[in-house]
C-alpha cells in the first residue's frame, strides 16, 4: 500500500491507512442506518411513495437486513475462499449497485429491491471488516482500532443524518434522492480502497502463502525483513496454524459448533443484545420518536443531528479505555446507563407534560451516549476475538447474521409497536439492557490484551493431540538446524509480492485451483505441506530440529506422511 508520493507505507503509517481504509465499509453500514431515518419523514418522499403506511415504511427500512442476513452467512466461506481483501471489495461493489437503484427508484417495489441489494453487500462488509480488522492489529492495540472502527460505523450515521436535514430544505425528490446517492459514492472509494489495501497476513499464512504473509508482517512492523518482531509474530500464527492441521479435523460448521458451541454463542448474544438493548429503535426512528415526544417537522430533524453528534463523541472514550478496562467494564457500565435512560424515556412518553420534549431528548441523547461507547464498538470486536483461525470466518458470519436477524426484528416491528404500545416499547428494551448486564457478568470471559492465537487458554482449551511449536529465535539463544535453509520459519527474506504462480483473488473465485485453500467445506483440513494432484498425493518427509544453547534441551517437530 503506497501512501502520497508514491512513498510504500510501513509500521504504525500502513496500520492506520487499513484501519481509515476498512472503516469505510462500516461507515457505509452506519451511512445506510441513518439516511432512511430522515427522508421517510419528508414530504416529498412521502408523496412519491403515496403516502406508505407503518407496515411498508418499516418494510421499506427494515429489508436492508434481509440482504444482510444472507450474505452474512456466506461471508465465512466467501471469506476463507477469496481471502479478506476480495471480500470486501466484492461487498462495496454490490453496496454501490444497490444505492443506485435506490436512488433511481419510483416505488416501494424498486426501493425494496435496492435496499435488499445494498444490504447483501453490507451484509459481507460488516462481517468481514472486524475479521480484517482484528488480524492485522497488535494485541495492545487491537481493541483501541476495533473501536475507532465503530467510530467510523457512527460518523456515517451522523453524516447521513445531517445530510438529510440540510436536503431537507431542497423542494423537490433531490432532497431524498442526493442522500441516497451519496452512498453509492462512498462504496465507490471504498471499492477502489480495497484494491491497494494489503491481504490479511493470517488468511495468507492459513492458505501456505507464507512468503506474501511473511511480508505484510514485516511492512506493519516497519519494513525490515529481519525484524525480530515480525519473524516472532509469523512463527507464532503459524505454529497455530500446524497445531490445528495436525488434530485432523474438518473446518465445516458442524466441527465448529461441537468444538466451539461456548464461543459460537457468546459472539452471536453480544450481536444479539446489540440490537435489543434498543440503539435502532433510535437509529432508523430518531425523527418519529422526537415527534411523538412533541419536536415536529424540521426540528425533529434538526434534534436528530445534535444527538448523532453526541453519538459520534461518545465513541471517542473507548480507543483509550478499552484496551485499559477491558471489555466486561464497558460493556456492564453501558448496560445499566442504557437501561436507566430507555426507561427514563418511556415513562416521560407515559407523563406527556410540557417538559416531555425536553426530557425525551435528554434521555436519548444519553442513551446514545452509553450504547456508543460500549454495546456499540464492544460486540463487533469481541466476536473475532474469541474464534480460532480456522473457524474465525464462519463464526463471525454467524454472530453477524444474528446482528442483521435481530436488525430486520428491531426495523420491522419498532413502528408497529410504537403505535400498539406506545411507550412500553422503551421499557421493553430497557428490560433487554438490564439482561445484557447479568450476560456479561456471569458469561462473558475477558480478552484484554491477548494475542488471539493464546485465546484457547482463556476458554480453559487445551490442544487435543501432542504438538510441538515451531522455532522461536526471540531469545537470540536457539537455532534451526534442518537440511535445507527453506525448511526455515520464516524465510530469510520475504520475496517481493510479485513473485509466484498463484490466482489472485479473483482468479479463486472463477477458477478452481488445487491449492488447499480452494478445498469444500466439509473436506479435510490437511496437513501442512499436502498437495492434491488428481487422486494421488505426494507426500514428503522434513524433519526439523531446534538446539538450546542455554540448557542444552532439545526440541524437534517430526511432519512425516507415507506415499499412500
Amino acid at each position: 500500500m503506497k501512501g502520497p508520493g508514491g512513498r510504500k507505507l510501513v509500521g504504525q503509517q500502513l496500520l492506520y491507512a487499513i484501519s481509515c481504509f476498512a472503516s469505510l465499509g462500516v461507515f457505509l453500514f452506519g451511512y445506510d442506518q441513518g439516511v432512511m431515518s430522515g427522508i421517510i419523514t419528508g414530504p416529498h418522499f412521502d408523496n412519491a411513495f403515496t403516502h406508505p403506511d407503518a407496515l411498508h415504511v418499516g418494510s421499506m427500512v427494515a429489508v436492508l437486513e434481509i440482504g444482510a442476513f444472507i450474505t452474512s452467512l456466506a461471508a465465512g466461506r466467501v471469506g476463507d475462499l477469496i481471502g479478506r481483501r476480495g471480500t470486501l471489495f466484492i461487498g462495496a461493489c454490490i453496496f454501490t449497485a444497490g444505492g443506485v437503484i435506490q436512488t433511481f427508484s419510483s416505488g416501494f417495489w424498486t426501493m425494496s429491491l435496492g435496499r435488499i441489494i445494498s444490504g447483501a453487500g453490507v451484509g459481507l462488509l460488516s462481517t468481514i471488516v472486524p475479521i480484517y480488522q482484528s488480524e492485522v492489529s497488535p494485541p495492545n492495540h487491537r481493541g483501541a482500532l476495533a473501536c475507532a472502527e465503530f467510530t467510523g460505523n457512527i460518523f456515517g450515521y451522523a453524516f447521513s443524518v445531517w445530510v438529510d436535514y440540510f436536503c431537507s430544505f431542497i423542494d423537490s425528490d433531490m432532497s431524498w434522492r442526493i442522500p441516497l446517492f451519496l452512498q453509492s459514492v462512498i462504496g465507490f472509494i471504498l471499492a477502489v480502497g480495497s484494491i491497494m489495501m494489503p491481504e490479511s497476513p493470517r488468511w495468507l499464512l492459513d492458505t501456505d502463502k507464507d512468503d506474501l504473509g511473511m511480508q505484510v508482517l514485516v511492512d506493519l512492523h516497519g519494513g525490515d525483513p529481519d525484524n525480530e518482531i515480525a519473524k516472532e509474530e509469523f512463527r507464532e500464527i503459524k505454529d497455530k496454524v500446524v497445531e490445528e492441521r495436525e488434530r485432523g479435523e474438518g473446518r465445516t460448521y458442524k466441527v465448529m459448533w461441537e468444538k466451539y458451541r461456548q464461543r459460537v454463542l457468546l459472539a452471536m448474544s453480544s450481536q444479539a443484545f446489540a440490537q435489543l438493548n434498543g440503539i435502532n429503535v433510535i437509529s432508523y426512528y430518531a425523527p418519529r420518536v422526537f415527534e411523538e415526544a412533541g419536536w415536529k417537522g424540521r426540528d425533529a430533524l434538526l434534534m436528530t443531528g445534535i444527538n448523532s453528534i453526541v453519538y459520534l463523541l461518545s465513541t471517542l472514550p473507548p480507543w483509550i479505555l478499552v484496551d485499559r478496562w477491558g471489555r466486561r467494564p464497558i460493556l456492564m457500565s453501558g448496560a445499566l446507563v442504557c437501561g436507566i435512560s430507555l426507561c427514563a424515556t418511556g415513562w416521560w412518553m407515559w407523563m406527556d407534560t410540557a417538559a416531555t420534549p425536553n426530557a425525551v431528548v435528554t434521555c436519548v441523547i444519553i442513551f446514545n451516549a452509553a450504547f456508543g461507547y460500549s454495546w456499540g464498538p464492544i460486540p463487533w470486536l469481541y466476536p473475532p476475538e474469541i474464534l480460532p483461525l480456522t473457524f474465525r470466518a464462519k463464526g463471525v458470519s454467524l454472530s453477524t447474521a444474528t446482528n442483521w436477524a435481530f436488525n430486520f426484528i428491531v426495523g420491522e416491528l419498532t413502528p408497529i409497536l410504537q403505535e400498539i404500545i406506545e411507550w412500553r416499547v422503551y421499557v421493553m428494551h430497557g428490560f433487554f439492557c438490564v439482561a445484557s448486564f447479568v450476560l456479561v457478568y456471569f458469561l462473558y470471559p475477558e480478552t484484554k490484551g491477548i494475542p488471539l492465537e493464546e485465546m484457547d487458554a482463556v476458554f480453559g482449551e487445551a490442544p487435543t493431540s501432542q504438538h510441538h511449536r515451531l522455532p522461536s529465535h526471540s531469545s537470540g539463544s536457539r537455532r534451526l538446524l534442518a537440511g535445507s535453509s527453506s525448511n526455515a520459519y520464516p524465510p530469510s527474506k520475504p520475496p517481493s509480492r510479485t513473485t509466484g504462480t498463484n490466482l489472485g483473488w479473483f482468479g479463486r473465485l472463477f477458477f478452481r485451483t488445487s491449492s488447499n485453500h480452494g478445498r469444500g467445506q466439509d473436506e479435510e483440513y490437511l496437513p501442512l505441506g499436502a498437495e492434491e494432484d488428481g487422486d494421488e498425493t505426494h507426500e514428503h518427509d522434513s524433519r526439523f530440529k531446534l538446539e538450546d544453547e542455554e540448557d542444552g534441551e532439545d526440541y524437534e517437530m517430526v511432519e512425516e506422511r507415507r506415499r499412500s
